[in-house]
C-alpha cells in the first residue's frame, strides 16, 4: 500500500471512529483519547506491514549479494584503451577553444 493511500484511509478511519465514539459516549474527552489510541494503533500496523514486506522480499539475502559484489569489484582493474582504438586528429585550421567562465566563445 502506498503512503498516499494509507494517508487517506488513515484520516477516513480516524474521522469515522471519532464520530462513532462521540455518538456513543457524548464525551469529547473520550473521543480524543480513543482517536489518539486508534491513530497510534494504525501507525504501528502500517510500520509492521512495511517491515513484513521488506522481510518477505528477501532483504537479508540482498545484503549478502551486495557484499559479494563489492568483493568482486575490488578485484577488477582499470585497463586503458588501446592506442589503435583511439582516433586522434590534430587539425591546424581550427582555432583553439578557451572557455571563459564556463562559456566557450568560439563554438
Amino acid at each position: 500500500m502506498s503512503f498516499r493511500i494509507f494517508y487517506r484511509a488513515f484520516w477516513v478511519i480516524l474521522c469515522s471512529n471519532a464520530l462513532a465514539v462521540y455518538f456513543a459516549s457524548h464525551s469529547i474527552r473520550t473521543v480524543v483519547v480513543i482517536t489518539l489510541a486508534c491513530s497510534l494503533l494504525l501507525q504501528v500496523v502500517y510500520f509492521a506491514s512495511v517491515l513484513f514486506l521488506i522481510w518477505r522480499s528477501g532483504g537479508g539475502s540482498k545484503t549478502g549479494q551486495r557484499a559479494e559484489h563489492f568483493g568482486v569489484a575490488t578485484q577488477l582493474e582499470y585497463q586503458p584503451p588501446d592506442d589503435d582504438e583511439v582516433v586522434r586528429t590534430k587539425s591546424t585550421d581550427v582555432a583553439p577553444v578557451f572557455p571563459m567562465g564556463g562559456i566557450s566563445l568560439l563554438h
